[in-house]
């Protein structure tokens, strides 16, 4: 018979079992359409290469500095220069930088994205522009022509798709720019959304070491490795200490006593991040899933293949051998896996889109997540793997020889002993070990989620705080002490609006920057000749802003508008920093800092509660809290030129507020664009983005893994029932109680329960040590979340086990004597 012949039969015989086929495909597109999804987000943001030419090539250029405890230290000019220069092992290499600009003279101001680029790094990455041209050596000089680039999406939004945009002019930031080229539509930097890239036009002759603020990318040349370059780094570092002079009251041996070195990596690495141990536990988790599918469809195919028992027998009689059987019962049990493959693949689709509705903010690369050809080979493969994988089970047990003479003799004196049951109470077993883990998982993960929700961030009621950005271009208004009294004005006005309790401002919005780092010197504390002290972080904060943010004064006072106009050299510290340097905050207050060894000393005024500025799960920083307008030197004036507004009012995040603030913002300089308008609930979120992702994917898992694992203990049980239904009324005519005929079964149940839980405790376990790097204050073997997961299960099996067990006892004696 061939195959074609078979696949017609197995069909006839699956159309006559319609709740057994639909349950079958069900259960199958379940466990392959999760796992088709996850594999599409891991291909997608882990598998696909870059879309650049030779993307292998591609490296993010870091480095690393022990002696003063940073793992990741970005580039500074200084090295910029000496890597491109004297570099033996790069095609090229730049810096660049992300930001915003205002745009005037368009339409209505507004505030775009922007990436900063050294003139190599577009070449770099080897995507010419669609009209137009790349920057030149002359365009990044700081003598050469204001330039700006156009990516496509703002080229058709703002100009229409007009080609005659090259050569005209638009002013960004006060400063009148030539537009030279248009990006392609393709184009993508890494994940940024952007609509303008601008030169950096930096000065060499003017680069002192240090200011470590901008990320670089390096194409290798053909067959240099990552290795041999990070060599070629190593050699150039000292090169660049020596080449460049140390900004004032800083020394070269402080920089080489901070030991820094390189720590190179492919330019994917530098797109996304970490976001890789989370995705391949999904896909570990997900996979238990499907395990637990396939168990339920091969205690079903088991159940079936009973059912065919004499069917079986006869056609072993008549010669068939133990090879065809064998084919014909694993050749229906992989079709019924590509079926299910197929509303699998379905399931995926639906769920990536929602996926991409959901814009998860931790998962990069979201738009290249798609059903592609790699995705479909995985779809069938895991189907046919599947279909092999629950159809080898019955194949074993009724396609052998020596089963098959047992098949001629069943009949009605054949006893279902306890071989008969095995096979299924096994995999029931490996149904609750592994739901069980998967349980425990998600148990751990809303665990951690709780934790970081009792973490004080260093702020209160963030659905009350309304933010967004300004910025006053140097083309605006060049003062410094205008700047300040202009940002006041603005304060003042946006105060006035009905609603609003307190404004203020600061340079960067907690848990959504990592900001300025610089050392920090304390009188009284004896630094080595060269030594470099701590690097805390840097933030210029206005008036009232704690107040706004509710963040608690622990002891001293606020900055105020007369600190800012008379350039008083005051200073707020956050408690840690306190407690690290005075050992208690009120100690602090009249203790004195300085950022060099040459600059003037400020004294701390106050002392603020802790804030968890790199993220809810990550160790609060010790913050230093510059005033707004402050002499950096004898001949700089310090001034944030671009401050985020925080608004406390219960309108926050309403259109309503947003157009009252605008128009207050504009009555005082009509030509500064919002951007960033956002709650802080917004920004608190999005922190909590990875944890929430990956909860809500175990969650889901754990679901479907416990549904699963009840309906097979359920189906067991049940089956069990029906197949001993003439030892049941025997039973019951020999007077046995209902209650104990219930109390049988629900102790079979149980036992496989109680079986699968110890097993899968053990594997829990060992498996969750992978999962620690994900939790937050919560210990892989949390006895809490082991204890309630398995009570749980336990209670859940119970149930499961008792509805079957309760038909033992509406058995008709007489008729269950006349049952085979």
């Amino acid at each position: 018979m061939n195959t074609t012949t078979q696949l017609r039969q197995i069909a006839r015989r699956l159309r006559r079992s319609p709740l057994f086929t639909a349950i079958t495909l069900i259960t199958l597109a379940i466990g392959i359409g999760a796992n088709t999804a996850i594999f599409s987000v891991i291909e997608g943001v882990l598998l696909k290469p870059l879309p650049y030419p030779h993307p292998e090539q591609l490296i993010g250029v870091w480095h690393t500095a022990p002696g003063v405890n940073i793992t990741q230290l970005n580039m500074s000019p200084s090295m910029y220069f000496i890597y491109r220069e004297q570099g033996q092992t790069f095609q090229d290499v730049g810096i660049w930088d992300n930001g915003s600009a205002s745009v005037t003279g368009v339409a209505e101001p507004e505030q775009v994205p922007v990436l900063h680029v050294t003139d190599g790094i577009l070449p770099i990455l080897g995507i010419p522009p669609v009209i137009g041209r790349w920057f030149s050596r002359a365009d990044d000089r700081p003598q050469g022509a204001e330039t700006v680039m156009l990516t496509y999406g703002y080229w058709r939004g703002r100009f229409g798709g007009d080609p005659s945009v090259i050569g005209r002019r638009i002013v960004v930031d006060g400063t009148a720019r030539e537009v030279i080229g248009v990006l392609p539509e393709n184009f993508r930097f890494l994940d940024l959304k952007l609509s303008l890239v601008l030169p950096f036009r930096l000065n060499r002759n003017e680069v002192r070491l240090g200011n470590f603020s901008y990320q670089g990318i390096a194409r290798l040349k053909p067959g240099v490795t990552l290795e041999q370059a990070s060599a070629d780094v190593a050699r150039l570092l000292p090169i660049s200490f020596q080449s460049f002079p140390a900004p004032e009251g800083f020394s070269m041996q402080m920089f080489e006593k901070a030991r820094i070195a390189p720590r190179l990596q492919p330019l994917k690495q530098d797109l996304v991040g970490d976001i890789g141990n989370v995705l391949w536990v999904l896909m570990g988790t997900i996979g238990m899933v499907l395990l637990i599918a396939c168990a339920n469809v091969a205690n079903l195919l088991l159940v079936r293949a009973e059912g065919r028992q004499q069917e079986l027998a006869v056609r072993a009689a008549l010669g068939a051998g133990w090879g065809q059987i064998a084919r014909e019962l694993l050749l229906e049990s992989v079709a019924l896996g590509v079926a299910g493959g197929v509303p699998g693949l379905g399931l995926a689709y639906a769920a990536l889109r929602l996926l991409v509705t959901m814009r998860p903010a931790n998962l990069p690369r979201l738009d290249e997540i798609s059903i592609d050809p790699w995705v479909l080979l995985f779809a069938l493969a895991i189907s046919l793997v599947a279909g092999a994988l629950f159809g080898l089970i019955p194949v074993f047990k009724y396609a052998t020889p020596h089963v098959s003479s047992g098949l001629r003799s069943s009949g009605r004196n054949t006893s279902q002993s306890r071989e008969r049951h095995r096979a299924r109470s096994v995999l029931v077993v490996v149904q609750v070990g592994l739901a069980l883990v998967l349980l425990i998982s998600s148990g751990l993960m809303i665990r951690t989620f709780q934790a970081l929700k009792h973490v004080q961030p260093g702020f209160t009621d963030p659905e009350r705080i309304q933010t967004l950005r300004i910025s006053i271009p140097n083309g605006q208004v060049r003062e410094p002490d205008r700047v300040v009294r202009m940002q006041q004005d603005m304060l003042d006005k946006i105060v006035a609006i009905p609603g609003v309790s307190s404004v203020g401002f600061m340079s960067t919005i907690p848990l959504d920057s990592d900001g300025w780092h610089d050392p920090v010197y304390a009188e009284g504390h004896d630094y080595a000749q060269g030594e470099l002290p701590p690097l805390r972080r840097y933030k210029f904060v206005s008036p009232g802003l704690f107040k706004t943010m509710g963040t608690p004064m622990v002891a001293g006072r606020e900055l105020t508008w007369d600190d800012a106009y008379n350039k008083r050299e005051v200073v707020v510290v956050s408690e840690n920093m306190a407690r690290e340097l005075w050992h208690d905050p009120a100690a602090a207050i009249g203790k004195r800092i300085r950022q060099t060894p040459k600059t003037a000393w400020f004294e701390v005024v106050g002392v603020v509660s802790d804030g968890r500025d790199d993220g809810i799960d990550r160790k609060a920083p010790t913050i230093v809290y510059w005033p707004l307008l402050f002499k950096q030197d004898v001949d700089n004036l310090n001034v944030m030129r671009t401050v985020a507004f925080a608004v406390r009012s219960s309108q926050a995040g309403s259109e309503g507020l947003i157009k009252e603030i605008r128009q207050a913002i504009w009555s005082v300089n009509s030509n500064l664009p919002l951007s960033g308008v956002r709650t802080m609930a917004d920004v608190y979120n999005k922190s909590l983005a990875r944890t929430s992702f990956t909860l809500v994917m175990l969650a889901l898992a754990g679901g479907m893994a416990l549904l699963l694992g009840v309906v097979g203990i359920y189906g067991v049980i049940s089956y069990s029932v029906s197949q001993r239904t003439r030892e049941i009324g025997i039973r019951m005519a020999l007077g046995a109680r209902q209650e104990a005929l219930t109390q049988m079964f629900l102790r079979h149940g149980l036992m496989l329960a109680a079986i699968g839980v110890v097993c899968g405790l053990g594997a829990a376990v060992a498996l969750m040590r992978v999962m620690s790097a994900l939790l937050f204050q919560v210990s892989f073997v949390d006895p809490l979340t082991y204890a309630a997961v398995s009570l749980g299960l336990v209670i859940a099996a119970a149930v499961a086990s008792y509805l079957p067990a309760r038909k033992a006892t509406s058995v008709d004696p007489v008729n269950a004597l006349r049952a085979e």
